[in-house]
């Protein structure tokens, strides 16, 4: 009784305590605004700008962070600036495939599907990642939706919902798409791109670029990976799923809540979170804005999370965690076998950061040899120096070494 207390209650404890902190934020977002304020004499002083400092920071750490807007308003195509309009291309109950239209058009460019992670952080994550494509590619994007939001009566959705997902949109695209997965979905992204293959779907995509993904994590696992595995799956169904409170229209559908995959990965480096938010603190103080603004820009994206439909989450810690069923072989979906080798005309790209602590070295260059049926030109592993999992997709390396890979890549093996 008192783990059903614990594991059906979670949520809704959460969601008493985020009240209980409501009358917190307000009030520290007063006090901030009160030393903040140039009409105040004090702004000017220490003290002030130290009060001022302390308050901003008791705000955002009791503030419920809403899902951010990807905001991408222009983009620089060959050196000129292009205005970028998001539109909303089709819609299925969990997720919406966003097109970043270029206006006015530009000269013809290769389109590249990206393929977010459905893993706890909304698909602005992967802004700079969007950002950094645009002048090279025809970007479209999945934007999941979060379950804690879909009613019950609209039904599940698992890991073979997500490769139907990848398969459908794909094909509404049309010919010639390009996808790049990043993290997460590289496993169902493969498994989506084997499935078209082995039934010669005229849609089957071009080329396919997989960014620090899990595509076999017994190659170097990391602690991420170990406790996924080391743990049965009745652990995981026991301790990490509720329900989502009355409070949401998806009330009573089971959920991996967003929070608790946050508390994870920020236990994993809370040495390095504490000693940012201390960097804020004396950024705010010291007045040096531009450094403040860009560690607010990142954590107000961090702290923004989703829940994740249960069946989903815990059917892929299962196949890909626990059972490795895609490099084993033994993946199969709604009775369609996945098989890697089946794969014979989408060039594959695998791409790792040097320090990836989510997803070993090694684990998504296996895909290289799950491929068989690919030629050696048309595979290729690009192992990106200095940087970590979020590195490998986002900031100034992927930008200048990473996504010119990808585009070389894609304009030798994309028949567009």
């Amino acid at each position: 009784m008192n783990r059903f207390f614990n594991n059906h209650h979670l949520y809704s404890w959460m969601e008493i305590q985020r009240a209980l902190t409501t009358p917190v934020n307000v009030a520290a977002s007063f006090a901030k605004n009160l030393y903040t304020n140039t009409m105040n004499p004090l702004a000017y002083t220490q003290a002030g700008r130290s009060f001022g400092a302390y308050f901003e920071l008791l705000e955002r750490i009791t503030r419920n962070y809403a899902e951010p807007e990807f905001g991408i308003k222009s983009v620089k195509v060959d050196g000129k600036a292009v205005a970028i309009k998001e539109v909303l291309v089709t819609e299925k109950t969990f997720c919406r495939l966003i097109h970043f239209k270029k206006e006015p058009s530009v000269k013809p460019q290769p389109k590249m599907l990206i393929v977010a992670p459905l893993s706890g952080h909304f698909a602005t994550l992967l802004r700079g990642t969007v950002q950094d494509t645009l002048p090279y590619f025809d970007v479209y994007i999945t934007d999941w939706a979060n379950a804690r939001d879909i009613p019950m009566s609209l039904g599940p959705f698992d890991f073979d919902d997500y490769v139907d997902y990848v398969i459908a949109f794909t094909e509404h695209l049309g010919s010639n798409v390009n996808l790049m997965a990043v993290c997460q979905p590289s496993v169902p992204v493969m498994a989506a791109v084997a499935i078209m293959s082995a039934k010669n779907n005229k849609y089957t995509p071009d080329t396919m670029t997989l960014i620090g993904g899990p595509i076999d994590t017994r190659v170097n696992p990391t602690k991420v990976n170990k406790t996924a595995y080391e743990r049965p799956i009745e652990w995981f169904e026991q301790n990490v799923i509720t329900h989502v409170p009355v409070n949401y229209p998806g009330f009573m559908r089971k959920v991996y809540p967003g929070f608790i995959q946050l508390s994870g990965f920020m236990s994993m480096n809370l040495d390095r979170h504490i000693g940012e938010h201390l960097g804020l603190f004396m950024h705010l103080v010291q007045g040096d804005g531009d450094s403040a603004e860009a560690h607010k820009k990142f954590y107000n994206e961090y702290l923004a999370v989703m829940d994740l439909p249960a069946e989903f989450y815990l059917q892929t810690v299962r196949l890909v965690f626990q059972e490795f069923a895609l490099p084993k072989g033994k993946m199969v979906s709604r009775g369609r076998p996945v098989k890697p080798e089946a794969i014979t005309k989408t060039a594959l790209l695998a791409v790792e950061g040097e320090r990836d602590d989510i997803s070993g070295v090694g684990q998504t260059k296996a895909a290289i040899d799950l491929c068989k049926g690919l030629p050696a030109d048309k595979k290729k592993y690009h192992l990106q120096k200095e940087v970590g999992h979020y590195g490998s997709f986002n900031g100034r390396r992927f930008r200048e070494e990473i996504v010119p890979t990808i585009f070389n890549f894609v304009s030798k093996h994309s028949k567009a």
